[in-house]
């Protein structure tokens, strides 16, 4: 799963965000190492529905503009979640490597 992917399902983990929101989200939740662009977000985001991980919960007018709101579903959940522990299981492996080879860590 690329990053971004990873860090948009995140945003979704706690509930329900319009475009912009899970933009600004995923800035935080990265420690500003990756600032997605709109063109960025809604081509991922298409792609998340099409593969059944996000889908649309509401859609409203603001301002004259139309703001969908995108959840994660449960499809996407479970997916989150086995990513999350596979990043957290080659972390751990690499942490104890480097403690055996008397690394930094």
């Amino acid at each position: 799963m690329q990053e971004a992917t990873f860090l948009i399902l995140t945003a979704l983990a706690s509930g329900s965000q319009h475009g912009y929101a899970i933009i600004t989200e995923v800035t935080e939740i990265s420690g500003g190492r990756v600032r997605l662009r709109a063109g960025t977000l809604y081509t991922a985001l298409d792609r998340l529905r099409a593969d059944g991980l996000v889908a649309v919960e509401r859609e409203e007018i603001v301002d004259g503009r139309l703001r969908r709101y995108y959840r994660l579903t449960d499809h996407g959940a479970v997916a989150l979640r086995a990513e999350a522990a596979r990043l957290q299981a080659n972390a751990s492996a690499a942490l104890a490597r480097l403690r055996l080879a008397g690394g930094m860590a």
